[in-house]
């Protein structure tokens, strides 16, 4: 049944042959149920089984792994964290700012262990990553960071001016930027697939198409409803995110907001080299609503961001938009204009998860049987495999350095009920647009004289 995923991404759609569990049909018992399989899911999966290889777990996952925003992503593991450095500073403090950098550089380097020990075939790369200042006011922002990063006593992190970023990429827009050698390109719907592989080669059990339907919590256990089977669970660990909407006990705690993607043709070698971009590096620039870009394997270019959508209520069927596509058609050419007439070959969209804070979060929910992750706010694919192992420790009551870290049980504030948490959310989103269209009203690039 490829037909009814294959559409949702290139890399669902174009990522080779895969083989799907089978649903669940029967009633089953488990030490541990998972719901969810996407990076966070399987990743929790794989580290129970292998700090207790006895436990009996299970990973219940409505469509196929990697359905959702796992297999839909740029496919950047990167240490961003929320929104800006800033703003999570003068939210929760410089110590928490430190701790979350630091979750997320081991967050980073924790995927690329993982690639390595198990030789996942997930078209991995570490290329680094480049914040591109795009106006004056963008690179004030940029080097404000750059700044905090440092009197933080964090590292890894660098200002270059536009010379310098004009030999690794150019682009007549660029003007400066944030250089960070830590961040690695995949293809993420190859990693969700790997990961469930080894996942289950550690004794895991994998039901696709098994959607959860209903969760009841007794003093003895959870009991987990799904269309042909109950499960019995002594603990759970619910690695929803974005689907979070459809468990009243996180439903508040976040929301689906829609980001979406482009993708062109392989670029020539002409247009390659006109580009530059040898180093192949993951783009971000620093509007409030961001673009992202980066080259895929065989040299096509993908573009994503330039706008977000929200919804009113629980619709998640808002994966298409016709208005934002065409904006990032644009926006490529404004980039780079040797690609003018490129053909652009896939467009999709997805949901990510958004509290009202803009922080990500995971911990406890209500008792010490019970873990949640959710709120990767875009930037989850290495985020989420070490979610999933501080969910497993959480879950077997073991303190390490990461289960002691910002974001680890940190207070979550819900979002206010229908229609104020959508009429919040638009007066939000049309400040990040006001803010964006004021900072780059005299255009994109050099200061105009």
């Amino acid at each position: 049944m490829a037909e009814d995923y294959s559409e949702k991404s290139f890399w669902l759609g174009n990522s080779g042959s895969y083989s799907e569990n089978p649903p669940l049909t029967t009633d089953l018992k488990c030490d541990v149920a998972v719901v969810g399989g996407g990076f966070a899911g399987i990743a929790t999966a794989y580290y129970l089984k292998k700090a207790q290889p006895s436990l009996k777990v299970a990973v219940l996952e409505g469509f196929v792994i990697g359905y959702g925003a796992s297999g839909r992503n740029a496919g950047f593991a990167m240490t961003t964290f929320g929104l800006m450095m800033s703003i999570t500073k003068m939210l929760f403090g410089p110590e928490k700012t430190r701790q979350s950098h630091r979750y997320m550089e081991r967050a980073v380097d924790l995927v690329g262990e993982l690639v390595a020990e198990h030789k996942l075939e997930c078209d991995y790369e570490r290329p680094g990553f480049l914040r591109i200042a795009t106006t004056p006011a963008y690179s004030k922002r940029i080097k404000d960071e750059v700044d905090l990063v440092k009197e933080l006593g964090l590292e890894g992190v660098n200002w270059i001016e536009a010379d310098e970023v004009k030999k690794r990429v150019h682009s007549p827009l660029y003007l400066g930027a944030w250089w960070e050698p830590r961040c690695a390109l995949v293809n993420p719907a190859k990693l969700a697939r790997e990961m469930k592989r080894v996942a289950v080669k550690y004794g895991a059990e994998v039901y696709e198409r098994t959607p959860v339907i209903e969760i009841k919590r007794s003093p003895q256990a959870f009991t987990i409803k799904t269309p042909k089977g109950t499960v019995t669970a002594d603990k759970i660990a619910l690695a929803t995110n974005a689907y979070s909407l459809a468990i009243p006990e996180l439903k508040a705690m976040q929301q689906p907001v829609w980001t979406y993607i482009v993708l062109t043709e392989p670029l020539s070698k002409a247009q390659l080299d006109e580009m530059g971009w040898q180093g192949r590096e993951g783009i971000e620039d620093y509007r409030n609503l961001v673009h992202y870009y980066r080259l895929t394997p065989d040299n096509r270019l993908l573009m994503g961001g330039r706008d977000v959508i929200v919804k009113y209520g629980a619709n998640m069927d808002n994966d298409m938009n016709p208005k934002v596509f065409a904006q990032l058609e644009r926006d490529i050419v404004d980039f780079y204009p040797c690609l003018k007439g490129l053909k652009i070959t896939h467009r999709w969209g997805g949901p990510v998860s958004v509290p009202l804070d803009m922080v990500p979060a995971l911990g406890y929910l209500a008792d010490k049987r019970a873990v949640y992750s959710l709120g990767c706010m875009g930037h989850g694919v290495s985020l989420t495999h070490l979610n999933g192992e501080v969910m497993t420790d959480l879950l077997l009551e073991r303190k390490s350095e990461w289960t002691e870290c910002f974001p680890v049980n940190r207070k979550v504030f819900n979002w206010p009920p229908e229609p104020i948490r959508f009429v919040g959310e638009k007066a939000i989103l049309g400040y990040l647009h006001a803010e964006d269209a004021w900072l780059e009203r005299k255009g994109l690039g050099p200061a105009k004289k």
